[in-house]
């Protein structure tokens, strides 16, 4: 009988340990896996699986021809720029790793990333399109409110009246000449 207390006790003990254990020893410190990124989810790759898809929607007679024109610009503009900055990234590696006093500096990254900007904005915004007081021409060719402040859009030109014929504002509602109302 004292052999089964003593074995239940010495079990007892085991179990109680066993469960503590992990709150009263430390652990030991878990790896971290850094695993890289999907190609997809760089800024090359969702530029270029976004070209992709446009040539594939224009293939399948899902956009026009302008409407391609103008994605296809954007985008490329977007996988350029990504890859000036890998490339950018590169080169910045290469010069750290080749020490001080090698050259360039950061006038010229701040220049070239500057005009980077520059031709991307142009890019963006189709030619002839609508633009906003605020936020200058916006990429949206049908708009009639920008999708950054909600301001009303300024056409070049609304076109000519139904009515009569003659060039309208850009902000009429009313043609001047005979009173028709502008379409919306």
């Amino acid at each position: 009988m004292t052999l089964e207390i003593v074995a239940a006790a010495l079990v007892g003990v085991a179990a109680v340990w066993w469960v503590l254990q992990p709150l009263i020893a430390p652990g030991t410190p878990r790896m971290t896996v850094i695993e890289p990124l999907d190609p997809e989810e760089t800024p090359k790759g969702v530029a270029l699986a976004a070209l992709k898809e446009i040539e594939f929607d224009r293939e399948t007679g899902k956009l026009s021809n302008e409407d391609y024109a103008f994605l296809k610009g954007k985008y490329t503009g977007a996988a350029l720029e990504a890859l000036r900055a890998e490339s950018a990234e590169a080169e910045e590696a290469r010069a750290a790793e080749a020490g001080p006093g090698s050259g360039g500096g950061d006038v010229e990254i701040m220049i070239a990333a500057r005009v980077r900007a520059l031709r991307s904005a142009a890019i963006s915004a189709p030619p002839g399109g609508p633009a906003c007081p605020a936020c200058g021409p916006r990429p949206e060719s049908d708009a009639e409110f920008c999708s950054s402040c909600g301001d009303r859009l300024h056409s070049a030109a609304s076109g000519p009246c139904a009515g009569c014929g003659a060039e309208l504002g850009a902000d009429s509602r009313f043609c001047a000449q005979c009173g028709t109302a502008a379409a919306a």
